[in-house]
């Protein structure tokens, strides 16, 4: 065979040299998508770099492990991948991440075993594992900001964290478990405000509460609670009236039927001197603790908003109404205003006070209510007195 005869072949054998090539650079990347990553080289570099956790440990070692687990997941002919022996691997190389603080590392593991807990159609495990990363996640967002010293809004791994919370929430709602998404948006809402996110916390909370009133009304009344102080934070006033307003509706339908939650709840609502913290069947005593509560922060912010007359809605009226001074015969026997007398004849003072611009007499009244609020009553009451002495109308 000459030679020219023989650069054809050559020329044939250089497509499937570069084929194969090309396969065994793609094999990294499919197996991680395989194990529901998608570029886990954008991690090493990003999130772990971001977090700070974990910076002084071997990439290397981490990824070749990862990836001679991920190539058990790759599909070969006339055999299935063993995903399940693939996930418990993907579990314990994230225990070992975690144990030596990788936290961004063990959280991409957790995610891995999640894929393959629904490649496997298992809901529970798959909920767990999203639920497991999302708080490698957090802990990662908490453990920068502590060693930044800064309160950066919206890090990385706090969206991966809610993004994973979402989906785990999903998947019990899913799987018919109400109780437990209650529980994973409350924790999320509460890590969200501790990482000073008001806003995006009260959007959880409100959503807890929403899953919880048809088994738990207690709970969902204090979550709501939550969400209206963290709407205080913001700011936003008219959303926390509106919510309160609701809170109220809500108690005052229950308190009526003798409705109760079960067990305890999370911390506060922004309402909130301490409210009973328990309710069941046959306990009315802890929703008339809420319509006290939201009676008295939903006074204190419509003197503080000051809405003109036509602006003001008819529940709005009829609650100032009740605290004109030819109302006060009429106050014990009101099943709809439970409150102690002392603190009623405080508050008609301060309406009346306030009606009249009388400032000196808002001050003794200041004193006179610091101990019967809470802490988010009594800064409301601090912000109406500020608007009087010198009006800024900044975000009322």
């Amino acid at each position: 065979m000459t030679s020219a005869q023989r650069r054809p072949m050559r020329a044939s054998f250089a497509p499937r040299e570069r084929v194969r090539a090309a396969a065994a650079r793609s094999r990294g990347r499919g197996a991680m998508a395989v194990a529901g990553v998608g570029s886990l080289s954008s991690v090493v570099g990003g999130s772990g770099g971001a977090g700070g956790s974990g910076a002084g440990h071997d990439a290397g070692d981490f990824l070749a492990r990862y990836r001679l687990v991920s190539n058990k997941l790759r599909k070969r002919f006339l055999r299935k991948p063993n995903v399940s022996e693939a996930g418990e691997q993907f579990g314990q190389l994230g225990k070992e991440l975690r144990a030596q603080d990788c936290l961004p590392y063990a959280a991409w593991c957790q995610l891995a075993v999640a894929r393959c807990h629904q490649t496997l159609f298992h809901g529970p495990g798959e909920a767990l594992a999203l639920t497991e990363a999302a708080r490698l996640f957090l802990r990662q967002e908490r453990e920068a900001r502590l060693r930044l010293a800064c309160a950066a809004a919206y890090g990385e791994p706090l969206q991966a964290a809610a993004s994973c919370f979402a989906f785990a929430v999903r998947l019990h709602l899913e799987l018919g478990q109400p109780a437990a998404a209650a529980s994973l948006c409350l924790e999320l809402a509460g890590a969200l405000r501790a990482l000073q996110q008001p806003g995006p916390a009260a959007v959880h909370f409100e959503r807890a509460a929403e899953l919880q009133l048809p088994l738990l009304p207690l709970e969902a009344l204090l979550a709501l609670g939550d969400a209206a102080s963290c709407k205080l934070l913001t700011r936003d006033y008219d959303g926390a009236l509106e919510l309160f307003t609701r809170m109220q509706l809500l108690a005052r339908e229950r308190a009526a039927g003798g409705g109760g939650g079960a067990g305890p709840a999370g911390a506060g609502g922004g309402g909130g001197a301490p409210a009973a913290r328990s309710g069941g069947p046959g306990q009315p005593g802890a929703f008339l603790d809420v319509l006290v509560q939201c009676e008295v922060s939903r006074v204190l912010l419509l003197l503080l908003l000051q809405p003109p007359p036509p602006k003001l809605l008819p529940e709005h009226a009829q609650t100032l109404e009740k605290y004109c001074w030819e109302a006060f015969d009429g106050h014990c026997q009101d099943s709809s205003c439970p409150l102690p007398e002392e603190l009623f004849l405080l508050l008609q003072s301060l309406v009346m006070a306030s009606h009249e611009k009388d400032l000196e007499a808002m001050k003794v009244l200041q004193g006179e209510l610091w101990p019967l609020l809470s802490a988010d009553q009594n800064h409301l009451l601090h912000l109406i007195l500020q608007e009087m002495i010198a009006p800024s109308g900044q975000g009322i």
